[in-house]
């Protein structure tokens, strides 16, 4: 008798699991080898991240699996769904034991270089070359799959943040939506006083990606190129006021600190969505999740505001890459199968589904046509974004939380903006040195 296909998968990446975990301590380092097997049937795994609201991605990512299935005989697809905040424990895992590993993976744009550097991901340079969807690529997609010349995997969507607010708390208190970082916290201080069941606007202090339009509106910005690596620039002045700016809303007068402190971006997110926030920093990926919450029908989306009125403040250019792990021995498969997910048509399925900005230029245009609640993100995008240093360091400053543990001794008050931010770059600094 044949078991049912998610019975199997659900067996499967257990033992996965639990083979990893036995793994990953002593497993010897061993990213560098390269398999020597290409096989065209069996078993692929494959880590994806898990969203906020992730039923819809499931479906879609369901359909393109079952599509692939039909296409090639004798293959099964087991898909995991692994938390974004564990990401770098996990994938160094895999990387270190190939034998327990993926076949392909989900990662953030901020990772390439790292696991470039780690070995652990396939150099697919002549299959993105031959493959006609990638004539449609955003440049900027590319750029985030490309290291020295080659291409390490396939833009999935790009992703930026910009503000989301409470239509019907605003309309309530006469308010008008923030034209300016100054204003967008005397807003939510006036929110939290006249409706404190609130967040005036929910804040993380481990939302790296939420508190950095911030430090980039103020003039700072993370690291400076020098001597071709990169020299921490968090003691700047410009940085020390975006810090400054970001921190204040932490307290009893918008987002208490013992609460908020510990949250991320998908805890804000979640605070929005479920009523709790009058207003948050949510991503174009984050549409789903509030429009499934208790907000629908009753918030809007406008850009996140700059220091001067009327400005943007440069947002994050996010976005996640699929790529192939150095190590599968099904390469030519898992190379199909990176193609299924990030093809046009996935692409296409995951915005009407989630709201991901597609990476091709084409399916984004019809993407802004068929929803003109993408224009606050579109603008976003045009008004200028920054991103984090191309440096395999930065994975090891993301996974050691340099930037959290920083916002996070500031609000808790172990620490001055000052202290925080030369002990944060003090870090960044080693990370950097260790990475030349």
């Amino acid at each position: 008798m044949k078991l049912p296909a998610r019975t199997l998968r659900r067996a499967a990446t257990a033992a996965a699991l639990v083979s990893l975990l036995l793994a990953g301590a002593c497993a010897p380092q061993t990213a560098g080898t390269a398999a020597q097997k290409d096989e065209k049937s069996g078993t692929l795994r494959v880590w994806l991240f898990r969203e906020v609201n992730n039923t819809p991605k499931e479906r879609v990512v369901d359909a393109a699996v079952a599509a692939f299935e039909k296409r090639h005989a004798g293959t099964d697809v087991q898909v995991e769904y692994i938390p974004v905040d564990t990401r770098a424990q996990r994938v160094k895992a895999a990387f270190n034991d190939p034998s327990s590993a993926p076949d392909l993976i989900e990662y953030g744009n901020t990772d390439t270089a790292g696991y470039v550097k780690d070995g652990g991901l396939a150099d697919i340079s002549a299959e993105f070359a031959a493959w006609p969807d990638t004539r449609d690529t955003d440049p900027t997609a590319r750029a985030s799959v490309t290291v020295g010349g080659k291409v390490y995997g396939a833009p999935f969507f790009v992703g930026v943040r910009a503000l989301y607010y409470r239509t019907d708390v605003f309309r309530e208190l006469g308010l008008s939506a923030p034209g300016s970082l100054g204003e967008l916290t005397a807003t939510a201080k006036r929110i939290r006083q006249a409706k404190p069941e609130l967040y005036g606007i929910a804040v993380g202090g481990a939302y790296t990606y939420g508190a950095m339009p911030f430090v980039w509106a103020h003039g700072g910005d993370l690291a400076v190129a020098r001597g071709g690596s990169y020299t921490s620039a968090l003691t700047g002045e410009g940085a020390r006021r975006g810090i400054t700016a970001y921190t204040s809303l932490f307290g009893d007068d918008n987002c208490p600190a013992a609460t908020c402190a510990s949250m991320g971006g998908n805890a804000t997110v979640t605070a929005f969505a479920s009523g709790k926030a009058a207003m948050a920093i949510g991503g174009d990926f984050s549409r789903a999740a509030v429009e499934a919450g208790a907000v629908k029908g009753a918030y809007a989306v406008v850009p996140l505001p700059g220091v001067r009125p009327g400005s943007v403040a440069p947002a994050f250019a996010g976005g996640n890459n699929l790529g192939v792990l150095k190590s599968s021995s099904h390469r030519t498969l898992a190379v199909d199968l990176m193609k299924s997910l990030a093809g046009k048509e996935t692409q296409g399925a995951l915005f009407d589904a989630m709201g991901f900005l597609p990476t091709y230029t084409d399916v984004r245009a019809a993407a802004a046509v068929k929803q003109p609640a993408l224009k606050p993100f579109i603008d976003t995008l045009a008004a200028g974004t920054k991103s984090v240093p191309a440096s395999a360091a930065w994975g090891q400053i993301d996974a050691s939380q340099v930037l959290p543990t920083m916002f996070q001794e500031i609000v808790s008050g172990r620490k001055d903006v000052a202290t925080a931010s030369r002990d944060a770059a003090e870090k960044m600094n080693a990370a950097f040195a260790s990475a030349r």
